[in-house]
């Protein structure tokens, strides 16, 4: 994962970067392959923003926080991302399971094995 850091209205220290790091690395198990992280972090009337965009050869994700400190800006937009990439993985397990929408029965004389003979009798 290529990661690229650009600070506005900011001081480049290392404790910012190592923090920028450690959120991507923690997002980059998420992904396999060539993905770009661009991350864009800016002061604007006392308040602290962050941005992420994720872009890869088949996705791409972008998230946006503010707060009155940059850590925090930097978890709310991680967790934001990270809600993002659930509700996908979890429309593809999903879509996975559905099979095109088929009911699949594997066993006829289990699928029917509850019904009550007597009731198409009295029918």
């Amino acid at each position: 994962m290529k990661v690229t850091i650009s600070l506005l209205h900011l001081d480049h220290t290392e404790s910012i970067d190592d923090k920028i790091q450690k959120k991507s690395a923690k997002l980059s198990k998420y992904f396999n392959g060539k993905t770009n992280c661009k991350w864009t972090c800016w002061v604007k009337d006392g308040n602290h923003y962050a941005e992420i965009e994720i872009v890869g050869p088949t996705f791409s994700y972008h998230a946006r926080a503010d707060s009155d400190s940059l850590y925090k800006t930097l978890d709310l937009v991680v967790a934001k991302v990270d809600r993002q990439l659930a509700k996908k993985r979890g429309k593809l397990k999903n879509k996975i399971h559905r099979r095109n929408g088929e009911l699949i029965i594997l066993d006829i004389e289990r699928a029917w094995a509850d019904k009550d003979d007597d009731t198409e009798d009295a029918a």
